[in-house]
């Protein structure tokens, strides 16, 4: 399975290949045959192939479960993994109302109510073909009817109003009466990389405001973790993305022959989505208006796909406020050749910056070198910053050499601050500091680590587990209590609890209980202790021993505190004369 997404090779007992999670060169992302997992020891994911798929393809637990079972034509038993909640609306439901809801939307348009909505979408150029492909439709302005049209066929198909509202889809009046949330709208459905519909975007067809309407996150949508049109795109983008602003600018590029465009969903690009885009391109095409708005996101869209190790050009229309109008106003061949000139991401931000300065004036002219200067000594390899060091100052008249000096001092500096800021990172590291999985570690480092290797061995021998648990003759078993980190403490008792349950333990069991992230470093404690040696029951003696050392230490210690305060509390009842 995890082979069709990762070029794997072996190495000894096991298999190896590049990450498909993060930008790297040698291969860090490990396969365990013997069981059943993978981890990447460059950025620390790691699980099952249920896990894999949940990264892969930005899915919960139970949607990989579902992508899973149905690549292998078996129909999963929603009842075994759903959770014990008597009120929550099963996401089944949720994904077959939006379907159904999709396609009341997509019928409309040929439907009288209908008839504004498909002379919009005729209006802004697109075929029959384009709005079928990409399942376009209306939602009619039906609120002021006895009943609403699109409340009264979805009652008809069975659904409720409590799976309606969950889904988004309606609300509700003072008077209790469920009502659509979405009218008088062209609708453009959100559907996933596994053809499920998760959401909508509704556009209005006048100058009204909110000009789009989009779905807020439902158990099946989380709107940061998904990209409209990835669903199409996804065939088409392994050499690069084109990453517009809104859905009609997408389905205009489509059109135009260009099939690898995608829009974030109503919101900036996030730090996942970012991570999305990583696992299906090397380069990303940022079409977005250039207005100063659309400069700012552009930025932020730079930066975080850098982050992720994804190439940035930027496309600039001109001529036009966004791709769908140059498209429309200049036809789908110039627009194609405009995105193969597109500019890199670095000749964008030098242009931006010498753009925003007056080069007559010697004061503005010394800031825009200044500007200029900082971001030369980013460029991390010396051909990049002799080449941009030669356009540059011709171009601002200075010599190559003296910018060239200005730029090595500085990069000196870069340098330093950077290596200096990653010692930090790693002492801190070592510390616990910044850890959003267990941040309790910080101030317990010796006993998280003890911790660490406990579960590390439980997780690689589970049958240890009766024996470090068991009261003897001269100890206590290991207990919850012992365990002074909550992280760590939810993995001992899930450890143990699948052990009394089932008599084994399976990585594919986590993902009900625990984040992506969170299996990741349960895997990295198991894939430590499996490189050593030694794993026995004197390690976990030695380690319980470490860790009550360390509990009875913090008792002490919280003891001596409250005496402290106990005391302090009475001497300042003694002066005030209390």
């Amino acid at each position: 399975m995890i082979s069709s997404y990762v070029s794997l090779k072996r190495a000894g007992s096991n298999l190896v290949g590049l990450c498909p999670f993060h930008n790297e060169k040698s291969p860090s992302f490990t396969v365990f045959p013997a069981t059943k997992g993978f981890y990447c020891f460059g950025c620390g994911v790691g699980g099952d192939v249920i896990t894999f798929v949940m990264k892969a393809e930005n899915l919960d637990y139970i949607g990989a479960i579902t992508h899973l079972a149905k690549r292998c034509g078996m129909e999963m038993p929603e009842n075994d993994f759903q959770k014990n909640d008597p009120n929550a609306v099963k996401k089944s439901r949720i994904y077959a109302m939006n379907r159904d809801a999709a396609r009341f939307f997509h019928d409309m348009l040929s439907r009288p109510e209908g008839a504004a909505g498909l002379a919009y979408l005729r209006s802004r150029g697109l075929t029959d073909a384009v709005i079928r492909r990409f399942g376009l439709g209306f939602a009619p302005d039906d609120f002021h009817l006895p009943k609403p049209l699109f409340v009264d066929h979805m009652h008809r198909l069975g659904y409720t109003d409590r799976e309606l509202e969950a889904g988004f889809l309606v609300k509700f009046s003072q008077n209790k009466r469920p009502y659509p949330l979405f009218r008088n709208r062209v609708m453009f459905p959100v559907i996933d990389t596994t053809g499920e519909v998760v959401a909508f975007g509704g556009r209005v067809m006048d100058d009204s405001k909110p000009k789009y309407l989009n779905s807020s996150d439902t158990p099946v949508f989380k709107k940061s973790r998904n990209l409209f049109a990835l669903n199409l795109a996804r065939h088409s983008c392994a050499e690069r993305i084109v990453l517009c602003e809104g859905y009609m600018d997408v389905i205009a590029v489509h059109a135009a022959g260009v099939p690898c465009a995608v829009a974030t969903l109503g919101t900036a690009i996030t730090a996942e989505q970012a991570h999305i885009m990583a696992r299906y391109t090397k380069e990303v095409v940022i079409a977005y208006d250039m207005d100063a708005a659309g400069r700012t996101a552009a930025e932020k869209a730079i930066r975080l796909l850098d982050s992720v190790g994804v190439k940035t050009k930027i496309l600039k229309l001109d001529d036009a406020k966004d791709p769908d109008e140059y498209i429309r106003r200049f036809g789908a061949d110039k627009f194609r050749l405009r995105l193969n000139d597109s500019e890199n991401q670095f000749d964008y931000r030098c242009n931006t910056i010498i753009s925003a300065h007056n080069l007559e004036d010697f004061n503005d002219r010394m800031a825009c070198i200044s500007e200029l200067t900082k971001l030369l000594s980013t460029l991390h390899t010396d051909v990049e910053r002799d080449i941009y060091i030669g356009r540059l100052s011709e171009k601002l008249k200075v010599s190559p050499e003296s910018l060239k000096n200005d730029v090595v001092r500085l990069r000196k500096r870069t340098v330093k601050q950077e290596e200096k800021n990653a010692l930090k990172k790693e002492l801190q590291k070592s510390e616990g500091y910044g850890d959003r999985i267990n941040p309790e570690k910080v101030g317990n480092r010796l006993a998280a680590s003890a911790e660490e290797v406990i579960l590390g061995i439980l997780l690689l021998y589970p049958e240890n587990l009766r024996g470090i648990t068991e009261d003897t003759a001269v100890r206590r078993g290991l207990c919850e209590d012992d365990f002074m980190t909550s992280f760590n403490r939810r993995v001992f008792s899930f450890l143990r609890e699948q052990m009394l349950q089932r008599g084994a333990f399976d990585i594919g069991y986590l993902g009900q209980s625990f984040g992506d992230d969170e299996i990741g470093r349960i895997v990295g404690m198991q894939v430590a202790r499996s490189r050593l040696t030694k794993n026995d029951m004197d390690v976990l003696e030695e380690m319980l021993g470490v860790l009550r050392a360390e509990k009875s230490k913090r008792t002490e210690e919280n003891s001596l505190d409250a005496l402290r305060a106990m005391i302090e509390r009475k001497k300042t009842a003694g002066t005030t004369g209390e």
